[in-house]
């Protein structure tokens, strides 16, 4: 269960920000947003693979995605529209494609769009972990495989996507720019808190969760997945979380340490691998960061037990959903939060930021 309600800083006026520190910047074109606490929910709508395994571009099954009914039960119950930001082996299968079509026909959700480059035509790079990243990939490549993307799903769904997810959160120098040219409004690839550099993708350990239009237009809004490393310590939280996670020190125990006395301790708003009161100290410390946009996240194949680590068998998945369905209770309960959908917020973010386009 939750702890008490976690207590609100007393909301900044529209367009005033967080002085920044040395260790967290604050982007200079941070939007103005309507008052209150607002949540997107974010489904990353993939193929099922094993996740420890190396990438392979057969790995296209999609049969998990008749599971997100489990998934789309709780959000229906709870009053949540999602994003499902779908890839190209769901959407290119007539299957998984009908499955989300419903939901989206009968108004339960929006589509976006997600890149796993490895799955994804043209097949012209190498399959590896740096290749996995779609921003690392050259300009061009990069451009087409979203593009095959943005077709497969307009042939599925008859709708041109909005939004995009990064596979991996693998954003690189064009990839704003990209979505800029494509009509994307709204992204969600960048995940603060967490460091992918050792594979060769992204370093968003120290970036705060702050929405900011982004794209050489300032067209495209970008919301954070809402993560951070918190923790009792005041400042310095993200060199202790990487000296804690260090092959270096990992036969001292510090990182044992370090994890009991919850000193820098690195979470993800979402339900996977992360309990209650994990998820209620992130809203804290974001709330205290002067965070008033979330974005929860997880994966599909979650909803259909043995396809990730974090849903092995039938009773984590009711586990699992009942653990999505209380924070929504939490946010939109308790702390007297919103949820709106993609295309909602960037209008509403048009309409109150001066730095709108």
């Amino acid at each position: 269960m939750y702890p008490p309600p976690v207590s609100i800083p007393e909301q900044r006026p529209v367009g005033e920000t967080r002085q920044p520190s040395a260790t967290t910047p604050t982007p200079a074109n941070a939007p103005a947003h309507p008052a209150g606490l607002t949540l997107l929910t974010v489904i990353s709508t993939e193929e099922e693979f094993d996740w420890s395994a190396p990438f392979g571009r057969e790995n296209t099954s999609v049969s998990a995605i008749q599971a997100v009914r489990h998934g789309q039960a709780v959000f229906d119950s709870c009053g949540v529209r999602p994003v499902y930001v779908v890839d190209y082996p769901v959407a290119s299968n007539p299957q998984s494609a009908a499955t989300l079509r419903e939901i989206l026909e009968s108004g339960r959700c929006e589509i976006g769009a997600h890149l796993h480059p490895w799955v994804t035509p043209p097949f012209e790079e190498d399959v590896n972990p740096r290749n996995s990243f779609p921003g690392n990939l050259p300009h061009a490549l990069e451009r087409r495989k979203l593009i095959e993307v943005v077709h497969a799903l307009e042939r599925a769904f008859g709708i041109v996507p909005r939004a995009y997810q990064a596979g991996r959160y693998g954003v690189g120098p064009a990839t704003s720019d990209l979505l800029e040219e494509l009509g994307f409004e709204v992204d969600f690839s960048s995940s603060p808190g967490f460091d992918f550099s050792r594979e060769g993708g992204p370093d968003f350990s120290q970036l705060r969760s702050v929405t900011h239009w982004s794209g050489r237009k300032r067209s495209v809004l970008s919301v954070p997945m809402s993560g951070a490393i918190v923790g009792a310590i005041p400042t310095g939280r993200v060199a202790v979380h990487r000296l804690a996670s260090s092959e270096l020190l990992r036969w001292t125990g510090f990182g044992s340490v370090v994890a009991r006395l919850r000193l820098a301790e690195r979470v993800r708003l979402s339900p996977e691998g992360f309990d209650d009161a994990a998820l209620a100290r992130l809203v804290q410390h974001l709330l205290d960061d002067g965070v008033r946009v979330f974005a929860f996240g997880l994966h599909s194949p979650s909803f259909m037990p043995g396809c990730t680590p974090y849903v092995t068998n039938a009773a984590e998945l009711a586990r699992f959903l009942d653990r999505i369905r209380r924070f929504y209770d939490f946010f939109l309960g308790d702390l007297g939060g919103r949820h709106v959908t993609p295309s909602e917020l960037h209008l509403e973010m048009r309409a109150t930021s001066r730095h709108s386009p």
